[in-house]
């Protein structure tokens, strides 16, 4: 479904990104997993169009994602929760799940996605009409991965859903990224510092370092270990 090929990118003069390569198949949890600024968070928004390769190639199905804009492709079926979920505080739970659809597509089938964000995260139907400012660090997450959700992608990307949440949360944040690709065949893409819990859920994982894929494998080849020695 995603082919990320030989990939260099910068921020201006400073490189970021050194050759990358990586793949996601269809209805696949990959994990992209390193210290904290090797470079994930730079892959996600290369795949999302927010940043621009250098070099390389990224595909999504057939289409060239290096020639298209951010908002296109959203329309493509790709989403991204950011790090930290940034809902709109200001909007009640129900109205951010709405402003998730905005997409044409997605809007002809709103009420029916709901449902089905509901049936994932229970929690969001109880604080439907509540002001979003107000809810937990946990329902905002599940918020901000309902309101993705909404606009019916083929890839979700997950950046850091755990950060800040309490480890009840992140391991139910991390049950429903398994369902939504076991139940959906959605693949999801998640950029983690909780290595362990990260290759406990993946199909597949890679591991960058210093913007560069330094080891990949299944949760199997991919011992706590390896990455340790990996990372340091």
């Amino acid at each position: 479904m995603l082919k990320i090929k030989d990939v260099d990118a910068y921020y201006a003069d400073l490189q970021a990104i050194w050759g990358i390569s990586m793949q996601v198949n269809e209805g696949e949890l990959v994990a992209l997993i390193g210290p904290n600024g090797a470079g994930k968070t730079t892959t996600l928004r290369l795949i999302s169009g927010l940043l621009k390769p250098a070099s390389g190639d990224i595909h999504f199905q057939s289409h060239d994602l290096a020639k298209e804009t951010a908002h296109r492709i959203v329309e493509m079926g790709i989403s991204q929760v950011p790090e930290g979920g940034k809902i709109f505080t200001g909007m009640s739970t129900l109205e951010n799940l709405e402003l998730g659809a905005y997409v044409a597509t997605a809007r002809k089938v709103r009420d029916q996605t709901l449902e089905w964000v509901y049936e994932i995260f229970p929690r969001l139907k109880e604080r439907k009409d509540q002001l979003a400012g107000t809810l937990s660090g946990g329902e905002r997450q599940m918020l901000a991965i309902g309101r993705a959700l909404m606009s019916k992608p083929r890839l979700l990307m997950l950046d850091e859903p755990s950060f800040g949440l309490a480890p009840k949360m992140v391991k139910a944040t991390f049950e429903a990224a398994v369902a939504i690709a076991q139940t959906a065949g959605i693949s999801v893409v998640i950029v983690e510092q909780e290595i362990k819990e990260a290759l406990r859920i993946a199909d597949w994982a890679y591991v960058i370092k210093k913007g560069e894929i330094v080891l990949e494998g299944d949760h199997e080849s991919l011992n706590f270990e390896k990455i340790q020695q990996a990372y340091f």
